[in-house]
């Protein structure tokens, strides 16, 4: 039997990364697919199951994950065809990306960050390589290599002395015992409020959600249950987070396999998560909890899907009340379940909600992603 295509194990930046991009929407609808591709890929789903959730081709999936694997998070980027004849040599264009990206007093300015006037009359300056270029063109030059102007932003490393082991194991699992391994985690926090979106409308008249101003309801959270083999979401709001709350979830999960064989639930660190009540509950039940390392929740197979939870039960909503809200969300998690197979409605919406915007390039001061030119 082929070995399964599958992308390589992600470092912690790249994961953060990938992650960042689902939640902020701020790409394109092709970008945003491709990342969705590599998380799901990330969290041990299998090729049709990814096909099924981004609505794409299974050769598709397959070429994205290939592709990472090979040149890293640039295989995300779209390669439109087309372009007006090269007037900078590809080493120029490196030159001015790698400047943009260096912070000034690095190279012997009294500036904290450039501007595009005071960029362009830097290259015009170095003596080792003197560039010519007006300010649109570099600000287009920068827009096209993924460059634009940022906040700065902070970055962690996982801490964890067990990081290694733990993805092995979760890889291990997810591969060889794909029928047995369960996701659990909590979305959230969910609140009562307008929630903007997208949707359509005639030009000009977008539909209009009421502001809020009291908030008077609380929040929740959803405690979600991903069966791996089964492909099928369900879950519970709860008004709290505890040990008491995750064990009848996970409580849950074991009734879900009633053959009494052994079963794998993969879950974070969150310290509801590793009471001793939970520990010696799974010892007794045959269940191997099967952590992620802290900072990489990518791991989990259940974070792929709820995007899905927030696109379309949260965005674009104006829940009156917490039982309204926690119908919805059960609608669509049995919509969802019946229509994993067949979701061109799902697909379509996913269109219509994908935000048309260049995804910001990489921050002042990180450090460079693996991969990365």
């Amino acid at each position: 039997m082929a070995e399964a295509v599958r992308v390589r194990k992600l470092t912690d930046q790249e994961g953060q990364k990938l992650q960042q991009i689902v939640r902020r929407r701020s790409t394109s609808s092709v970008r945003y697919g491709r990342v969705m591709m590599l998380l799901a890929s990330a969290g041990g789903n299998r090729v049709p199951v990814i096909a099924r959730l981004v609505q794409a081709d299974e050769d598709t999936v397959r070429d994205v994950n290939h592709r990472f694997n090979e040149i890293g998070l640039h295989c995300v980027d779209p390669r439109w065809a087309g372009d007006r004849p090269r007037l900078l040599s590809r080493d120029d264009e490196g030159f001015v990306v790698q400047t943009a990206t260096t912070r000034p007093t690095a190279l012997g300015q009294p500036l904290t960050r450039w501007s595009i006037r005071k960029l362009a009359a830097y290259l015009r300056r170095v003596h080792e390589r003197v560039i010519r270029i007006g300010r649109e063109a570099l600000r287009c030059l920068l827009l096209r290599r993924g460059i634009t102007f940022q906040r700065t932003k902070t970055w962690k490393e996982s801490p964890d002395p067990e990081r290694e082991a733990k993805l092995d194991r979760i890889e291990q699992v997810l591969e060889h015992f794909p029928d047995r391994v369960f996701a659990f985690d909590e979305f959230g926090p969910l609140g009562i409020r307008p929630t903007a979106g997208s949707c359509w409308a005639k030009q000009g008249k977008p539909d209009r959600l009421p502001a809020t101003y009291h908030r008077i309801h609380g929040v929740t959270s959803f405690h979600g249950c991903y069966s791996v083999g089964d492909d099928r979401l369900w879950g519970v709001n709860r008004r709290r987070k505890g040990t008491a709350k995750t064990l009848t979830a996970l409580k849950s999960i074991r009734t879900a396999r009633p053959d009494g064989a052994p079963i794998y639930i993969i879950l974070d660190n969150l310290s509801s998560h590793t009471g001793q009540d939970i520990r010696h509950w799974a010892k007794k039940n045959k269940v191997e909890l099967c952590f992620t390392p802290t900072y990489a929740s990518w791991a989990n197979p259940i974070e792929a899907h709820f995007g899905q939870l927030r696109q379309f039960t949260l965005t674009n909503s104006d829940h009156r009340s917490r039982p309204a809200q926690t119908q919805a969300l059960h609608a669509f998690l049995r919509w969802r379940n019946a229509n994993a197979r067949h979701a061109d409605v799902l697909a379509a919406q996913r269109r219509e909600r994908a935000r048309i915007r260049r995804e910001k390039g990489i921050r002042w001061g990180s450090r460079p992603l693996a991969g990365a030119a």
